[in-house]
């Protein structure tokens, strides 16, 4: 068996990659530059990509490589940019995986497919119907739709896997800034916010991704996957400073007056999302494939601050 890897020098293949590798498994690595050492370079990723030397003698490929979420987006046209990477080039890739013999396509897409926030004390599941809000979630969830009809119609295998928030050593976007200001010990002013949000270390990411490469009940499943541990704004700060070992500094300022004054300084959606609930539902996934997170969050934040 050998796994193919797209997106290997990104936060997650990164990570990916070294756990295969450790468990003796081949693997191509593939990157859109050239130059990066041990990966074939594909170029850019859309509906015209030739994948014919990344997939010579795969079995299985993972699919991490996409357009990700962009704050503040500059785009012409958002969507069509998303829909050229994540849409086109993914089914550009597993037409071409399932015309070359491939088994599996492991597809990560995101948590954001099910929509922005959970009503309270719901908890998003695999098979809740799709309700993407931006044009990231959108392309995501039709690349989903796409990857299932060429399911249907050949004998390629579809996994979908989507994450919430993923964190650990090398994290960036706002989960760095927001450990960043823990780390100098600023005041937050998040101590009312009693939210409930699910994360996933990026060690319980890759072990699930590990998993879904040889499980047969893996094929064709929509999985969720989290720490199975959900933490509120103020709590997963005072589990960040815990790890660093620096004191907590959480004044406790009302959530509209929070949302009024990310309004007046255009921070809207940061703050929507530090406020909002975003649980998930991961008991398919472990009654499904008998996985557990063999992290607990406090585990998965140690070894994201130690590396800073």
């Amino acid at each position: 068996m050998r796994v193919m890897v797209t997106g290997a020098s990104g936060f997650v293949g990164r990570a990916l990659c070294g756990a295969l590798l450790s468990q003796q498994m081949p693997l191509t690595r593939v990157s859109r530059a050239p130059g990066v050492q041990g990966s074939v370079a594909v170029g850019e990723i859309d509906g015209t990509t030739d994948w014919t030397l990344a997939l010579q003698q795969c079995t299985v490929v993972v699919h991490l490589a996409a357009r990700v979420h962009v704050m503040n987006d500059t785009a012409a046209d958002p969507l069509a940019a998303y829909r050229r990477t994540n849409v086109e080039g993914t089914m550009a890739l597993a037409r071409q995986a399932a015309a070359a013999g491939v088994r599996r396509f492991i597809f990560i897409s995101t948590v954001k497919v099910n929509g922005e926030s959970s009503p309270q004390g719901q908890p998003f599941r695999a098979d809740d119907v799709p309700a993407p809000q931006d044009p990231y979630a959108v392309s995501k969830m039709e690349a989903e739709q796409g990857l299932r009809q060429l399911a249907a119609h050949t004998g390629l295998q579809a996994v979908i896997i989507r994450p919430p928030l993923v964190y650990g050593p090398g994290v960036g976007a706002n989960f760095a800034t927001l450990l960043r200001a823990v780390r100098r010990g600023l005041p937050l002013p998040l101590g009312a916010i009693h939210n409930q949000r699910s994360l996933v270390a990026l060690d319980n990411l890759v072990d699930l991704i590990i998993t879904c490469v040889t499980h047969p009940a893996a094929a064709n499943q929509t999985l969720l996957v989290s720490d199975g541990q959900d933490l509120s704004t103020a709590e997963l700060v005072r589990a960040m400073a815990q790890a660093t070992g620096v004191p907590v500094r959480l004044p406790s300022v009302p959530v509209w007056a929070l949302r009024a004054a990310a309004s007046l300084l255009g921070k809207r959606e940061v703050v929507s999302r530090l406020c909002s609930n975003l649980q998930v539902d991961i008991a398919n996934t472990r009654s499904l494939l008998g996985w557990v997170p063999a992290l607990s969050v406090q585990e998965g934040l140690r070894r994201a601050v130690s590396s800073e």
